[in-house]
């Protein structure tokens, strides 16, 4: 079977196992938005009644008949883009909230994976050819180190020191209250000013990955004939680093770049929790803890999907730079 059939066929059976986990994920677990908002009535003291059950199903739309008619009528909804209306809010479609924190997002963890991937890789490619060397000791403890904080606590530490203790930037959020979300200078300006922090603790404990890994293959590739051959014959020092040892260095990266810029529109949940950014991270977050079925569906399926794309497009161009995966 040609190799492109055989992926085409994988990509089409994991799409359709994936939807399908999709949609038994949040009915496997435990509660419901009901129960969740029940809960919230009982707790200030009343006393929950039938009736309010009853209206309190029939606002959230609760999923109701046997799983296999849900089922049936969740794929006709995916194959039209239909997600339903989201529980955490009645009066919005699914598909507004996704489309509302889906630039915050793209934005943001797109514009930091892209400078990740760059800057660790430029300097994993300088540790890797100097190695033993004093830049390579100090790229990679200094990467190592920072990459070693959880996200969370590093955003907290930026929070308190650089917008409590100093206040620079603001302490959280996407913009200042009372601004109307435009392409105007003042806006955009806003919007950066409450973007930096989260973009300065991603880059700080992601960095790392990238720096290391592309060492590591560059130290690989610089044992092979050819890197000898090349510097036997005298050729530059830079013409070897990159365009002999870097370049067939590459190629693992790039696939590891291909499957995190997959991952970006799922945000990053612990950053944009700690910072109230208004990305598809803390949309998650949120539809988890209010137990919203439809939002939760749409997000995990949107990441789902997107996740396998990358899987195989990055399959059909790996086999473009490397003939030998064919076999």
């Amino acid at each position: 079977m040609p190799y492109a059939l055989r992926k085409t066929i994988q990509f089409l059976l994991t799409l359709w196992a994936a939807v399908t986990v999709n949609f038994l994920l949040p009915r496997l677990m435990p509660g419901s938005p009901t129960d969740a908002a029940l809960a919230k009535i009982a707790s200030t003291g009343q006393v929950v009644t039938d009736a309010q059950r009853r209206a309190i199903e029939l606002q959230l739309g609760s999923p109701s008949g046997s799983v296999f008619s849900q089922y049936f009528a969740y794929l006709n909804n995916v194959v039209h883009l239909q997600f339903g209306v989201s529980y955490t809010d009645p009066t919005q479609p699914v598909i507004d909230t996704i489309r509302q924190a889906l630039p915050w997002t793209l934005v943001l963890i797109g514009f930091c994976t892209i400078f990740q991937f760059v800057i660790g890789t430029l300097l994993g490619v300088l540790a890797g050819w100097r190695r033993g060397r004093g830049i390579d000791t100090t790229l990679t403890l200094s990467t190592t180190f920072a990459g070693a904080f959880p996200p969370f606590w590093a955003g907290l530490l930026l929070l308190y020191v650089f917008a409590f203790k100093f206040r620079w930037w603001p302490l959280g959020g996407g913009y200042t209250d009372g601004l109307t979300p435009s392409l105007n200078l003042t806006f955009l300006g806003d919007a950066a000013a409450h973007s930096i922090l989260p973009a300065l603790t991603l880059v700080i404990t992601g960095m790392g990955g990238w720096v290391l890994g592309m060492r590591n293959n560059m130290i690989s590739t610089l044992g092979e004939d050819y890197v000898t051959f090349a510097e036997a014959n005298g050729l530059r020092t830079r013409t070897v680093a990159l365009r002999y040892a870097a370049r067939n260095a590459l190629l693992p990266p790039l696939t590891s770049f291909g499957l995190t810029l997959a991952a970006v529109v799922g945000g990053s949940v612990l950053v944009e929790g700690v910072f109230s950014y208004p990305g598809v991270g803390l949309v998650l977050y949120r539809a988890v803890s209010n137990r919203d079925y439809p939002l939760m569906q749409a997000l995990f399926l949107i990441i789902t999907v997107t996740t396998l794309v990358a899987i195989y497009l990055v399959d059909m161009l790996y086999v473009r730079l490397d003939p030998r995966v064919r076999r």
